[in-house]
């Protein structure tokens, strides 16, 4: 079945249809990971928006459930070059189409990723229309297009409840199981808050390893729900959206700010703890989406391959020196990629230091927060 990509700037791209039929409107991002492609469609931080993958082949290692990094689909749209109908893996359950088509997800293949991808950074990014009806009108989906906005993300893709998971509840990764890694011995356990603003499963996961209790709370919950548990730490997670929109849960991060709790923040939890302390954020042109982004730890000189899933940034010059400083920038481009907030136990960090799959290089910064706690107590 033919499906169309129409951009808002009128440009259109024809392929093949893969995943559900039907049409979807979103914002077009493009991800230049070149593996981690199951992890790229179950991160909660891509609602709202379709997803281009610039490498040309993407499926042939399958897909793996038990990679998923959380229970749903989130991308509004698939956009490949090329999809692998023969995935080569003893681990593979399924193919990429097998998964769009069960959750509902339209995507296109055949259509010239690298130019459409040229097209986003030279222009920004943009929104699209993913369409199987041939008779579209043009002019009606470019007002369509033009309208559209990205708003109320955060709220789709939180739990709806709060739920705890233990050390002894550690389930290890494949990965793990064949190096025989689990819970670190001797770890002292820490009740960690963890507010869901559409975490990750691996957050959960680095964190429980080391021998935290993990409570993850909806992320409209209250500074005053959260103090009230006790927790010894708190870790902000990453998300969608445009961290402005957050008003409510800007104001109760900065009680939490204020309370002296160790906090240790990740992309969208980073954007939002530098909001609530009076910093300022901007839309990037086109965003940071792959696995293959160096940052430079300004303390130390050393550089990290980072993931990175971000169309937001934290403006350097509204940064206040009395306040924070900057420990991170991305070496492309530099922009602020870390915050240390002086006089308190704050870290945060615009990249994913829990990427699977992805660079664990920063991985290190989860022991940090182990430290941090450890300081408090």
């Amino acid at each position: 079945m033919k499906a169309f990509l129409i951009l808002e700037d009128g440009t259109v791209f024809e392929g093949t249809s893969i995943g559900s039929a039907g049409e979807v409107i979103s914002e077009i991002v493009f991800n230049t990971s070149m593996t981690g492609y199951l992890e790229v469609l179950t991160d909660p931080s891509y609602a709202g928006q379709a997803v281009v993958m610039t490498y040309p082949l993407i499926g042939n290692y399958g897909i793996c459930y038990s990679d998923m990094e959380s229970a749903k689909v989130w991308p509004d749209g698939y956009i490949v070059r090329e999809l692998s109908r023969l995935p080569s893996n003893f681990r593979s359950q399924a193919g990429i189409e097998d998964v769009l088509k069960a959750k509902d997800i339209p995507g296109i293949c055949g259509i010239d990723t690298r130019a459409l991808t040229r097209i986003l950074r030279e222009r920004g990014t943009m929104n699209g229309m993913i369409t199987t009806n041939a008779d579209y009108d043009l002019q009606k989906v470019l007002k369509q297009l033009k309208e559209y906005r990205v708003t109320g993300v955060v709220k789709k893709v939180t739990c709806e409840k709060k739920h705890t998971t233990r050390p002894e509840d550690f389930i290890p990764t494949d990965l793990e199981k064949a190096k025989q890694i689990g819970v670190s011995e001797g770890a002292k356990r820490y009740n960690v808050a963890l507010m869901d603003f559409g975490s990750k499963k691996n957050i959960e996961h680095c964190l429980v390893k080391r021998g935290c209790e993990v409570t993850v709370y909806p992320a409209y919950t209250t500074a005053e729900e959260i103090l009230k548990d006790a927790p010894d730490g708190v870790m902000l997670s990453n998300g969608p959206g445009d961290p402005a929109e957050c008003v409510e849960i800007i104001a109760e991060i900065k009680k939490l700010c204020d309370s002296g709790v160790p906090i240790f923040a990740i992309c969208l939890g980073h954007q939002l703890t530098a909001l609530a302390n009076g910093f300022q954020t901007a839309k990037m042109k086109y965003g940071h989406r792959g696995a293959n982004h160096p940052v430079k730890d300004l303390e130390s000189g050393r550089v990290y391959i980072s993931s990175q899933n971000h169309g937001y940034v934290v403006m350097e010059d509204s940064i206040d020196p009395a306040v924070a400083k900057v420990s991170f920038i991305n070496a492309n481009d530099h922009t602020v990629e870390g915050l240390r907030y002086l006089n308190k136990k704050v870290l945060t960090v615009q990249f994913h230091p829990e990427a699977c799959a992805g660079p664990q290089d920063s991985e290190f910064l989860f022991d940090e927060f182990i430290k941090m706690m450890e300081v408090q107590e």
